[in-house]
């Protein structure tokens, strides 16, 4: 069970110019399709007498949602070289839109092929790319004569605490690493001796801040 992925933090662009066509390539995060969509959206309509926007896109943790345009181009010869660009590095939630202003030369499969591909791999050159670690909200309780061992559980596993009550018990949110809750269930009642609550919350989330 994984419970990392990579992404990008900050967007990459990049140029790059084949027999006077014009390749301009832009990387950027995206959580979701409709994300993904509604970007693409965005520089057509910015760039719209360009000759081509071809694309390719990944999402989810696993990256197993994925998407590519060849956009006229002969096929396969635009969004499969892109999407390659961002599979070589393991990239998820992740969108490349290359766009072509046609320079009068015919360029043909192979070099239309090299040229997506080295202008999205010169994005994501460009692009800062981030790891970010998949969480699950656990919530614990507690009293307070077991706040050093409880403490010192979420130490060890590097809970991140995301909510905090204190009344004449001690109730937190955590996140706890997708692939680490049963061992940290057992890890709390252990060090508890059975004492206090734990319970598993919502949906995983991805930190923010990687």
């Amino acid at each position: 069970m994984t419970d990392v992925y990579y992404t990008l933090d900050a967007s990459g662009r990049a140029v790059h110019t084949v027999d006077g066509s014009r390749f301009l390539a832009e990387a950027v995060a995206v959580a979701t399709q409709t994300a993904a969509e509604e970007a693409i959206s965005a520089v057509r309509t910015r760039e719209h007498k360009a000759t081509h926007h071809c694309w390719a896109y990944r999402v989810g943790v696993a990256g197993d949602t994925f998407r590519y345009n060849d956009d006229g181009e002969p096929s396969g010869t635009a969004g499969p070289p892109i999407l390659r660009r961002m599979n070589a590095q393991d990239l998820t939630n992740t969108l490349v839109v290359v766009t072509r202003y046609f320079g009068g030369t015919e360029l043909g499969a192979g070099g239309l092929t090299r040229a997506y591909g080295t202008a999205a791999a010169a994005a994501l050159e460009r692009a800062d790319r981030v790891e970010r670690v998949v969480r699950t909200p656990v919530r614990v309780r507690y009293a307070y004569d077991d706040t050093a061992p409880a403490e010192q559980v979420l130490r060890h596993f590097d809970a991140d605490v995301q909510d905090s009550e204190y009344t004449d018990v001690t109730t937190l949110t955590v996140g706890v690493r997708k692939s680490q809750v049963d061992t940290f269930a057992k890890a709390f009642w252990d060090a508890l001796s059975g004492r206090g609550e734990l319970s598993r919350m919502g949906q995983d989330e991805a930190d923010v801040g990687g």
